[in-house]
């Protein structure tokens, strides 16, 4: 079930997105809220949980952006829909799912959402940058910084290259959507930078690791070995 925020002060545009969403959803819409403004979408963000937002970057005259630099820290995926193009490579580099640029027709917006359920769809625009929040303020973790990833539960760990862990609200599936093509799932609970594995190993009983440069030694899931064999040759 997928709970949804549109972030939209046109009310014709609105109103548009909120059909589409349940036309494409269906069944698997559980909530749809529809706001109008930065502070309005910033107090329901505080005092709900949400899995997807739908944010247009013009808002009142105010910059979405802002919006942006402090949502891409959350749980949620994040689509832009926007006239305001020349944001989209930045908007990828923070780590939204997709950019649906104005005027959309059903079918674009339609696959933006179907990217969005599927989750685990690799991202053709991957984020530069991951957010995450420290003490009340959001810190842009820039990913070839990144090493690897380990899923913490309902969190993920971002493990640097100085040794330094961040914790990420994001699931480690969500995450992975974001990444570049560079990070690789290696087991259930770990996401590894390709180039930074040195070597595999096999032991009896059906055990692998991977070795990273740093020494580091990871599990490898028994079914991802061979193939993660045959991408490191």
């Amino acid at each position: 079930m997928m709970r949804v925020l549109i972030v939209e002060d046109e009310p014709l545009i609105a109103q548009r997105l909120e059909r589409f969403c349940r036309a494409e959803l269906g069944g698997d819409l559980e909530q749809l809220r529809v706001v109008a403004s930065l502070d309005a979408a910033s107090g329901f963000l505080g005092e709900h949980p949400i899995d997807l937002l739908l944010l247009d970057l013009n808002l009142e005259g105010r910059d979405g952006m802002q919006l942006l630099e402090t949502s891409v820290a959350g749980s949620f995926h994040t689509i832009i829909v926007s006239a305001n193009t020349e944001h989209a490579l930045r908007a990828f580099e923070y780590g939204v799912l997709d950019f649906v640029p104005k005027p959309f027709m059903q079918e674009r917006l339609a696959s933006a959402l179907r990217r969005a359920t599927r989750a685990l769809v690799r991202a053709e625009h991957a984020a530069r940058f991951l957010a995450v929040r420290k003490s009340g303020r959001v810190e842009l973790v820039p990913v070839e910084d990144v090493i690897f990833v380990q899923g913490a539960g309902n969190y993920s760990e971002l493990v640097r290259r100085d040794g330094r862990r961040e914790l990420h609200d994001k699931t480690l599936e969500r995450l992975e959507a974001v990444l570049p093509g560079d990070f690789e799932r290696t087991h259930k609970s770990f996401v590894v930078r390709l180039s930074e594995i040195v070597s595999l190993h096999a032991y009896e009983g059906g055990r692998h690791e991977a070795v990273l440069r740093d020494g580091t030694t990871l599990p490898v899931g028994r079914s991802r070995y061979k193939g993660l064999k045959e991408r490191l040759l």
